[in-house]
């Protein structure tokens, strides 16, 4: 084997040095392909965020209107519960009403939950039904009102007498 020249020396460090580039240059391609994706998640995100992200008092009222809810328990505890918001809410309502009455638990048709409905008869003013029923979203353990009659007083058109049955989640006993 004989020795490399000087040129042949130059030409396999430059051939060196071109593969070593074209490497680089590959990767880095690569690398900055995924950089401007990355950028592009990145903004789409900021975007999405910018776009639900509102101001304290605009958030506040969209909260007002959404109803709450608690989790459903045992009816035992439940039972309690729910009749003692509905009490409150009675009593805010200004409603005398004839003592509550529950019902036996009904299949809700939510796996490992039964509906609890809780029934009332009242007299009052048809503004005070109104407000009661106005209201009732506010009752965080309220599933919905299963029925709601109101008969107006033949003498006195003002006064009502509201029958309504509203209802609950509870634990389902067989789960």
């Amino acid at each position: 084997m004989r020795s490399l020249n000087q040129k042949e020396k130059r030409t396999l460090k430059f051939g060196a040095v071109c593969a070593v580039v074209i490497v680089g240059f590959a990767f880095a391609t690569r690398w900055l392909d995924n950089w401007k994706q990355a950028r592009v998640s990145h903004a789409k995100i900021t975007d999405k965020l910018e776009a639900i992200n509102v101001d304290k008092t605009k958030q506040a009222g969209l909260m007002s209107i959404v109803p709450v809810f608690e989790m459903p328990e045992r009816e035992e505890k439940q039972k309690f519960l729910f009749r003692d918001k509905f009490n409150e809410q009675l009593r805010n309502a200004r409603i005398n009403s004839e003592p509550l009455q529950f019902l036996a638990p009904i299949n809700s048709g939510v796996a490992g939950y039964e509906l609890l409905r809780l029934k009332c008869s009242a007299k009052c003013s048809f503004g005070q039904a109104l407000d009661l029923l106005a209201r009732l979203k506010e009752n965080p353990y309220l599933v919905g009102i299963e029925e709601l009659k109101i008969e107006c007083d033949q003498k006195k058109r003002q006064n009502v007498k509201l029958d309504l049955m509203i209802s609950t989640f509870i634990i389902s006993r067989k789960g």
